[in-house]
């Protein structure tokens, strides 16, 4: 793991920090099995649609998100998650700011 403190209580939120008209993002992990990214968005920011070759999970810790997965859209808001399977087109936009943490397992 790299970018977090050792045998230290914090509040996973509190780790990436919103700027404005950005995307910010902190890896925890990337390797060949798991990435672990935590994300901030300003309102209105995107990543548009793309796949990726693994499995990967979304849990929004701050404000709402838009979430289109395939041909469906969900919107989320803190303390909600969703899974987008691999090679599934997905994208994410925020409506307003929002932080979320994002789990990708190859």
């Amino acid at each position: 793991m790299k970018n977090i403190e050792f045998a230290k209580a914090f509040k996973m939120d509190e780790l990436v920090t919103y700027q404005d008209g950005q995307v910010v993002s902190k890896t925890l992990v990337q390797n060949k099995s798991v990435s672990l990214t935590l994300f901030a968005f300003d309102k209105g920011e995107e990543i548009s649609t793309h796949s990726s070759h693994g499995d990967a999970m979304i849990y929004v810790m701050d404000g709402s998100a838009k979430i289109t997965v395939g041909d469906e859209t969900f919107e989320l808001t803190a303390g909600e998650t969703i899974v987008m399977p691999s090679e599934i087109p997905h994208a994410v936009f925020a409506p307003e700011r929002m932080k979320f943490f994002l789990i990708v397992v190859f």
